[in-house]
C-alpha cells in the first residue's frame, strides 16, 4: 500500500464525497478550508496529480479547465459517459468493451488507455427529456 499523508487522504476523501459528480481543484481547497484542514491550493494540485497516477481519481479537462472525479476501479480500466446535454460524467465498466479494445491493438496497433476514455452522448435522463 502505497504512503499517504493525511492532507492526500483528506483530498481524497473530499473527491469521494462527490462520487456523483466532479470537482475542481479551486472547490476542493475550499472545501477542505471549511473543513478546518490546512491545505494549499498548490499542495492540492501536487495531491490531485500523485492521485490521478495513482490511478484513484480521474482527471477530466472541460471547456472550462481540469476537473477530478473518484475512481472506485484503480485496478481496472473504467471509462467516462459524458452526457452533452447536462454535463454530467459517470464511470462505466463494461467488458463489453475488452474485445474492441484488442481489436485496435492488434488491427490497428494502437493500444487505448481505458483510464482516459470518454464516451459523449445523452445520459438517461436526457435522452428521456429529448425524445419529447
Amino acid at each position: 500500500m502505497p504512503y499517504t499523508t493525511k492532507q492526500q487522504r483528506a483530498v481524497l476523501s473530499c473527491i469521494a464525497a462527490h462520487q456523483d459528480g466532479h470537482v475542481t481543484a479551486q472547490e476542493l481547497a475550499e472545501e477542505l478550508h471549511s473543513q478546518g484542514e490546512s491545505v494549499g491550493l498548490a499542495t492540492v494540485y501536487r495531491h490531485l496529480e500523485r492521485l490521478e497516477q495513482s490511478g484513484r481519481i480521474h482527471k477530466i479537462s472541460t471547456e472550462d479547465g481540469a476537473c477530478y472525479q473518484y475512481c472506485d476501479h484503480p485496478e481496472g480500466g473504467c471509462f467516462l459517459l459524458k452526457c452533452e446535454r447536462c454535463g454530467r460524467i459517470q464511470h462505466m465498466d463494461c467488458l463489453h468493451l475488452e474485445p474492441l479494445y484488442r481489436h485496435i491493438a492488434q488491427e490497428h496497433r494502437f493500444v487505448i488507455n481505458p483510464r482516459k476514455t470518454m464516451f459523449y452522448g445523452l445520459c438517461e435522463t436526457c435522452a428521456k427529456e429529448e425524445k419529447k
